[in-house]
């Protein structure tokens, strides 16, 4: 397993919820990743942000990992979720609350 590899997997196992993205969810630096931090925290997520933009390995890591090819990107309890798009439509639905809530759909 390569070393960017091993901290991914490592970080979404130490969190519940992963925010990968380019910047930090205090100054996200897309409007994508501002997206997605705002849906996070209007669900009251707490989130570990990974900023993309300060580790090349990672960057590319992260779309290899994950079969997806854009930033950013969220896992929750350990499984890839999406991006901003899916995380917008899921908020309306209501199931990305029950998920960071813990509750199964």
């Amino acid at each position: 397993m390569s070393d960017a590899r091993q901290r991914i997997q490592e970080t979404i196992e130490q969190n519940r919820v992963v925010l990968f993205m380019k910047g930090t969810k205090n100054f996200p630096q897309c409007g994508f990743s501002q997206r997605a931090v705002q849906i996070l925290k209007s669900c009251g997520a707490e989130f570990k942000d990974v900023n993309v933009l300060s580790d090349p390995t990672i960057r590319q890591g992260i779309k290899d990992f994950s079969n997806w090819p854009t930033i950013p990107q969220v896992y929750i309890d350990g499984k890839f979720v999406g991006g901003s798009d899916i995380l917008a439509e899921m908020h309306q639905s209501g199931e990305l609350q029950k998920l960071i809530a813990g509750q199964s759909s």
